[in-house]
């Protein structure tokens, strides 16, 4: 059988170490998904429901196991519905490689059906973006898109017209001089870690011994490298802080941690960062700028292996362009030790009465369903080696207050684009990249009815994902923010009748359970855990549970009060829980 263009892409992809792609199959890419059959012993197709859905999956492979993640799309609205997903992994550095359909090259410019130009629509979101035009560039633009995606973790993406993915892989349609080497290499990859230079670790060292109150910021990009960033903490005796997508750099009932920094984060987090005269930043490019120190007000050491990324935030005396892991190690020799350790013991006794205030707002006894008891069911009885996905809004401060990271766990959530609906699809991308362990999608009403029949796709392919609906029936972060503007809500809450979303589960095929008792609810998680397939947990919860800053500034508690006087319309159930979570914390 003569060895067509799609055929081609996919055994390329396969000796690239490719074993899965997710997708939605269209008449804009059927010689791909014809190349993708010859090899379907060895390169899976994941027929998904809605392309962001592949998208996303791709993103969450990618983001869980470091390797390239692939999505296909066909042309025209198949492939826009990529980019939401896509955007993800751009934002947030995932390696992932969109493969798109095209009309046939002899109707391009002629106004045809779905005729998109998908180079152009893609050109600020991929580093490698091109339209394949001849045969003979398969395979070489296929190895140049890999490891673009790979070594820049970003997103590549390639187009194939119709005529050419079905062209013999020979055809030779144009005199031309060949590539040649591509086809004949063999596919490696090799991304050493970048090492810091020696004289930028000195200066960093320097700047870190002369401090006296030494803070460690940790960011996502700090991941591989928990061991060397609490050696350098206990060093330097510096409590540390994590960024959210960084929430699994550090366990966080370590007593060298004071949690997340941010709007979702802790008291003690934010205090340290005004009182901090030195910062250690760690793979950490965080863009709320108004939770870092003043410019100036502290001494900035920042680590990055992107040199582009150093100094984005906040004025940086030490810059160090490395890997985390091989800086922090190479690092550790050169600090001294000398700083006050009454600063780390004063933020240690500030982060314990955090958490224990935390705690207390899980109460059981709460009726309608405390959010923060939902998450805490779900924390304790979850495995040690348990990964969470997690949507965008209200659900990400319960998720990172609530869900604890110890042991083996881990946590993902869209980081940069802050996307609603990714916690689904990641689950289903993350569970395919690591089948034995137990993977959960903590998501929201609103999320989830957005690509809802993809828990169909993980029932259809045997997929034990477990997934949780914080159910408040509205856009709750978005109620919030309006509030914060210190206007009322406004077309922010679903009307009757509220989603029954267990229902969906079990016509599915799959388990199914809606809970709106707080004195079922554990027994219900617990069941859905230990559940060997598909499992989902509808969980009806207060709608009025404020997403609280760590510390409200006064401008926040002006616009809450303003907003309240101009007619917020559920002001006394708002107030009621308020009243209940201060008392609950003042008893803790």
């Amino acid at each position: 059988m003569t060895e067509i263009v799609g055929e081609s892409v996919a055994r390329r992809l396969v000796e690239w170490g490719v074993d899965t792609i997710f997708g939605l199959p269209g008449d804009g890419i059927n010689g791909l998904m014809e190349g993708f059959r010859r090899h379907r012993a060895r390169l899976r197709f994941v027929l998904v429901h809605h392309e962001e859905a592949a998208a996303f999956m791709a993103t969450g492979y990618a983001k869980a196991t470091g390797r390239l993640g692939v999505c296909a799309a066909t042309s025209g609205p198949g492939a826009i519905h990529l980019m939401n997903g896509l955007y993800d992994a751009k934002l947030d550095h995932a390696p992932v490689l969109a493969l798109t359909g095209m009309q046939e090259t002899s109707v391009l410019g002629t106004y045809y059906q779905q005729e998109v130009h998908l180079d152009r629509l893609f050109q600020d979101l991929a580093s490698y973006n091109l339209m394949v035009t001849n045969p003979q560039q398969v395979p070489g633009v296929v190895d140049l898109a890999v490891r673009d995606a790979l070594s820049k973790r970003t997103v590549a993406h390639l187009s194939f017209p119709n005529d050419i993915q079905v062209a013999p892989v020979t055809e030779d349609p144009y005199r031309h001089v060949g590539p040649g080497a591509p086809s004949r290499s063999v596919p490696v990859y090799s991304r050493p870690p970048l090492p810091p230079a020696e004289e930028d670790l000195d200066r960093a060292a320097d700047t870190l011994n002369a401090g006296r109150k030494v803070a460690v910021f940790a960011g996502a990009g700090a991941r591989d490298a928990r061991a060397e960033v609490l050696a350098v903490a206990e060093r330097l005796a510096s409590p540390i802080v994590k960024t959210l997508p960084g929430k699994p750099v550090v366990p966080d009932d370590h007593p060298m941690t004071t949690g997340v920094l941010g709007l979702l984060g802790t008291k003690p987090s934010e205090e340290i960062m005004r009182e901090c005269d030195t910062l250690l930043m760690v793979g950490a490019s965080f863009p709320y700028a108004t939770f870092l120190p003043e410019p100036g007000a502290a001494r900035v050491v920042q680590i990055d292996a992107d040199p582009s990324l150093i100094g984005l935030r906040l004025p940086v005396e030490a810059p160090v362009a490395g890997d985390a892991r091989l800086a922090l190690e190479r690092l550790l020799p050169r600090l001294k030790g000398g700083a006050d350790p009454s600063f780390l013991r004063k933020y240690q006794r500030k982060a314990q009465a955090w958490r224990a205030d935390m705690k207390a707002l899980e109460d059981p006894s709460r009726h309608p369903i405390a959010p923060q008891y939902l998450m805490g069911c779900v924390d304790q009885a979850a495995t040690g080696d348990a990964i969470l996905t997690c949507d965008s809004g209200t659900i990400a401060t319960w998720a990172a207050r609530h869900w604890t990271i110890r042991g083996g766990r881990d946590f993902y959530l869209s980081g940069n684009l802050a996307t609603m609906a990714p916690g689904l699809p990641y689950a289903i991308g993350m569970q395919h990249a690591f089948p034995g362990r137990q993977v959960i999608a903590f998501v929201g009403d609103g999320g989830f009815a957005m690509l809802m029949a993809e828990f169909l796709t993980a029932v259809r392919n045997q997929l034990p994902i477990k997934v949780v609906i914080c159910n408040n029936n509205a856009y709750a972060q978005i109620l919030w923010e309006q509030i914060v503007l210190g206007y009322p809500e406004y077309s922010v809450r679903h009307r009757q009748p509220e989603a029954d979303f267990s229902a969906w589960a079990r016509a599915c095929g799959a388990y199914g359970a809606k809970v709106d008792s707080p004195h079922e609810l554990p027994r219900a998680i617990r069941a859905a855990l230990a559940h060997d397939g598909p499992a989902l947990v509808d969980c009806d919860v207060n709608p009025n549970e404020p997403p609280m800053p760590g510390k409200v500034t006064y401008e926040q508690a002006k616009a809450f009060t303003e907003a309240f006087l101009r007619g917020q319309p559920h002001k006394r159930e708002i107030l009621v829980t308020v009243a209940r979570d201060k008392i609950n914390e003042l008893r803790s």
